[in-house]
């Protein structure tokens, strides 16, 4: 009678042990499935990763042709030309030991063509804001279109002019600076230097990149005046 019941309880155990493993078994099956339907990795070390049904879009989906515009940013033409002054200003260092007397009058920044007398609206503000920012740092900038005399009219009082009479004939500033615009695809490269007049030395240069989207989101033209 013994025997039986032993023989029993080694019966009922073994059958547990099996469903046990069984189990066992089926999760990990279960846990590979959805692994597997998570992560596909290729021969070639590539992987296509899913998450609930949402694959992540590659790479190859993107038209490299069109610009690149992001959906929001902060940037403004003036960054950008506040870099273009401080790479002037840290090369200028350089030269303010041999003469602490620089007067830098500030050209019109203009396309990189056969002529070099084409500008724009971007190349006069990058100059306007280039004045500024040299000022700022403490360097002195000579405005060469300011007239000897105040013309007074009924639209108004005028000190600029274009008119090289009513310009003084004396030489003010010891250094120019002057500048480049090239088209890409997605920017314009601004190219700029400080030249002293007297011996046509390059004493400071920069060059800086200036994406589409930042002159276009201030509306600035790029066409010819």
């Amino acid at each position: 009678m013994q025997y039986k019941v032993n023989t029993i309880l080694s019966a009922l155990m073994l059958v547990g042990f099996t469903s046990l493993i069984g189990c066992t078994h089926a999760q990990k099956q279960n846990n590979s499935q959805k692994s597997n339907n998570r992560t596909n990795y290729t021969l070639n070390g590539g992987y296509d990763h899913q998450y609930l049904g949402a694959s992540i879009q590659t790479q190859s989906e993107y038209d490299e042709t069109q610009p690149f515009k992001p959906a929001k940013h902060h940037k403004v033409l003036v960054d950008y030309v506040e870099q273009m002054a401080l790479d002037l200003v840290d090369t200028l260092e350089l030269d303010t030991e041999q003469s602490s007397d620089i007067n830098i009058g500030v050209t019109t920044i203009v396309d990189l063509d056969a002529s070099l007398t084409n500008s724009n609206q971007l190349g006069n503000q990058i100059a306007e804001t280039l004045i500024h920012q040299l000022q700022k740092f403490g360097y002195g900038v000579v405005d060469f279109k300011t007239a000897n005399t105040i013309d007074v009219t009924r639209r108004g009082d005028f000190v600029f002019s274009r008119n090289i009479k009513k310009l003084s004939d004396e030489h003010m500033a010891t250094h120019v600076l002057a500048g480049t615009l090239i088209y890409r695809n997605n920017a314009v490269i601004v190219n700029t230097r400080v030249i002293n007049v007297k011996t046509k030395k390059i004493v400071a240069s920069s060059r800086e990149l200036i994406p589409f989207y930042v002159i276009n989101k201030e509306d600035i033209y790029l066409s010819s005046n």
